[in-house]
């Protein structure tokens, strides 16, 4: 659908009209084609800035016209504006470093603020002024006798100074291309190379999305599951302040759903994928609860942690044989294998915490539902158990050993179990134990 102009009463004027077509150009840029959602931001703050005056645009206006949220929405509770504006940012400053490195007239959205500021771009110049010569005093200067000058001095400086500045600039090039060089480089680490290359080399986005530790203690205070519909739209936060509940109670769950704690396995495993390409520019990393359905269809995926604390996973729960279950009553995770082969558990257990020192794991590698990104699912019965699974694919001797298991150089689809073990909550060894391949989804 074309974009439609502002519409004011009075003529806008020039100034108003080259803000609002840099507006259009930006969210017609790479940085924001494939992020809809980013581009009604920009446009209705864009629009609000260029004809509110100075009015300043609020987050619950623009969670309620942008992210469909209801007028008077707790903004301390769900942060989506917040978020979605930081993401913006970032977006506007790439456009302006790169595609839009030509504009003289740009603009940003400063912190703390959702109003965008327009300018001129400032190009700064410098000039080197040559100093005026001084003469050198000397003996023969002071009793007046001429001294022959060496004029190839000066010329041994500049030279000098002319090799000085290009061994700097060789120096600066060799470390440009180090950083721009991957971490998991083919020459060295071919398996890695093979897996990770579609998710950190390849458009669209790669999101990480992180689990949501506070979603999983409602769950297991309150015994009962929350679906990803009641997750996405906020049902389940008037659910829990339901009079069925004690007022303490109520009190308690209303602290929880105000934070939005991750687990350090969860983190450390996000941290394990960002090492591996650290200037990754498709990377994006999000907590579950900011997380939007429309990037699932266009964007490859990375969910971190099983659906009790990560209900995104429940978008592929009817396609996975292996899942991560949890029994509310023993207050305990286990895997399910929904169709045990041969030789294979029904279920795979832990043992009870907080001595054990092993956990099981799932891996799942799915394209995504439109079958234009893939998915990468890695959880585990515990932090640790979810820490060693991460580890395990992000190590070119796992990834190898699992390549040899499946008699393939390049992965195909799969899903695995992982035996972990850890030591002191620093894993130690994850071993398949179960696994499915799926080629024929390529």
């Amino acid at each position: 659908m074309p974009v439609q102009e502002p519409v004011t009463h009075e003529k806008e004027s020039a100034d108003s009209e080259a803000c609002w077509a840099l507006l259009q150009r930006v969210i017609a840029s790479p940085q924001l084609r494939r992020a809809a959602r980013m581009r009604e931001f920009l446009q209705f703050v864009g629009k609000r800035a260029l004809t509110a005056g100075g009015e300043q645009i609020h987050e619950q206006e623009i969670g309620a016209e942008v992210f469909g949220r209801s007028p008077g929405y707790d903004t301390s509770i769900d942060n989506i504006v917040r978020v979605n504006a930081t993401d913006l940012r970032k977006r506007i400053e790439e456009y302006f470093a790169t595609d839009g490195s030509h504009e003289t007239l740009i603009f940003e959205i400063p912190r703390g603020s959702y109003k965008p500021v327009f300018r001129q771009r400032t190009v700064e110049t410098k000039t080197l002024e040559s100093p005026t010569p001084v003469e050198p005093q000397t003996i023969e200067d002071a009793v007046g006798e001429t001294p022959r000058r060496n004029n190839a001095v000066p010329l041994i400086v500049a030279g000098s100074v002319i090799v000085l500045l290009v061994i700097a600039c060789v120096v600066l090039w060799v470390q440009k291309q180090a950083l721009l060089r991957p971490r998991y480089a083919a020459a060295s680490t071919p398996a890695l190379a093979s897996f990770w290359a579609g998710f950190l080399d390849a458009r669209p986005n790669t999101d990480v999305i992180l689990a949501d530790t506070s979603f999983s203690l409602i769950e297991d205070i309150t015994k009962q599951p929350i679906p990803l519909d009641a997750y996405l739209n906020r049902k389940y936060i008037s659910e829990i302040q339901s009079p069925s509940l004690s007022q303490d109670r109520r009190e308690d769950l209303g602290l929880i759903v105000q934070r939005n704690y991750g687990s350090l396995g969860d983190f450390h495993v996000a941290q394990l994928i960002t090492a591996l390409d650290p200037l990754a520019k498709n990377l994006r990393l999000y907590y579950a609860r900011d997380y939007m359905p429309p990037l699932v269809k266009q964007d490859n995926i990375v969910l971190i942690g099983s659906r009790k604390s990560n209900p995104w996973v429940d978008l592929f729960a009817g396609r996975l044989n292996f899942t991560v279950e949890y029994d509310p009553e023993k207050l305990t995770s286990y895997i399910q294998n929904h169709a045990p082969a041969s030789g294979e558990q029904a279920t795979y257990t832990a043992p009870p915490a907080p001595d054990s020192t092993s956990g099981y794991s799932v891996v799942a590698y799915l394209p995504n539902p439109d079958q234009n990104g893939k998915v990468l699912i890695i959880a585990g019965t515990g932090s640790e158990a979810t820490e060693g699974a991460g580890d395990f694919l992000t190590s070119e001797e796992s990834l190898e050993n699992l390549q040899r298991l499946l008699h393939t150089k390049k992965l195909p689809y799969f899903e695995v179990v992982l035996r972990t073990t850890h030591l002191n909550s620093t894993p130690m060894n994850a071993t398949v134990v179960a696994y499915r391949t799926y080629p024929g989804l390529h």
